[in-house]
């Protein structure tokens, strides 16, 4: 096995560890489009893997280390791009993605930009304020996504990156213990002001509950948008990202049947329903709303 076989194997293991969600998903591409979407999320979570290490950024004393280190990973991801084969074997089928898939680099700034507000922003007062870092962080995955996914026309460009929007608010409203106790908080503060919800008391109270409903309805929203793009994506493009958004949006269904406590233990979607929808195949494609 070459180098960059052995780099591409392991992307594709990490997205089977972490991204579950994804690697069924890419089940539904063909080989060659499915390694590059695992190269693609393997870089996104060694960023985050940096930034969300133990007191990585929530002591203020790390928090030097931690940019070092994000800013000589992304120092490595550029000299791959450059030229793949002086690079260790992941970040070799990085580089060898975003040059065989055409993703535009200036994608990966906003990216590392995004992962960099880590290290010193722990809240965002507006829903805009949120969008600016998500903007980063989540509607830039969708763009260096669609190179790979070779859309038949523009149309697919905003869907995806709302698709982006609406996985990671997905995220947030699972992951707020998570990041709490990395000193984060990833809903807009003046929605718990709004509400009267309160976060750090880590209880589903109605304050809470009305928060998030009021949550999962602009999520599913942005959801909507993304399905928008879904019929500019070829066959199997399509039901790749459609079997995604319909496996990611049940979090959101989670959250619900769990009366919304988010606190006491982590939402998921079984493997073995995300497994049974991949192999299947037959995901309905959602029709824009």
């Amino acid at each position: 096995m070459s180098d960059l076989q052995a780099g591409y194997k392991e992307c594709a293991r990490l997205t089977r560890e972490y991204g579950t969600t994804y690697f069924w998903g890419a089940m539904l591409l063909p080989r060659r489009q499915r390694k590059h979407v695992h190269a693609v999320y393997a870089l996104c979570r060694l960023a985050d893997d940096i930034v969300d290490a133990p007191n990585a950024t929530s002591d203020e004393d790390r928090v030097p280390a931690t940019r070092a280190a994000l800013d000589a990973f992304r120092a490595e991801f550029e000299a791959a791009v450059e030229d793949p084969s002086s690079a260790t074997p992941v970040l070799a089928a990085v580089g060898t993605t975003v040059r065989e898939s055409g993703i535009e680099m200036e994608c990966f700034d906003r990216f590392f930009g995004a992962m960099s507000m880590d290290l010193v922003v722990e809240s965002y007062p507006t829903w805009e304020d949120l969008l600016g870092y998500m903007e980063g962080s989540a509607a830039v995955i969708g763009e260096m996504m669609l190179p790979v996914l070779e859309p038949t026309s523009r149309g697919a460009f905003e869907p995806a990156r709302s698709l982006g929007f609406a996985f990671q608010l997905t995220n947030f409203l699972r992951d707020v213990g998570e990041d709490l106790d990395r000193g984060r908080t990833y809903i807009p503060t003046e929605d718990f002001e709004r509400f009267g919800a309160d976060p750090r008391r880590r209880v589903a109270d109605d304050a809470w509950r009305e928060l998030m409903r009021f949550e999962i309805a602009r999520n599913r929203e942005l959801y909507r948008h993304a399905d928008e793009g879904i019929p500019h994506l070829p066959g199997a493009s399509a039901r790749c990202v459609g079997t995604a958004r319909t496996l990611y949006s049940q979090i959101l269904d989670r959250i619900e049947a769990a009366d919304y406590d988010v606190f006491s233990s982590r939402v998921r979607v079984p493997t073995w329903r995300k497994a049974r929808t991949a192999v299947v195949g037959l995901v309905k494609v959602p029709e824009p709303a």
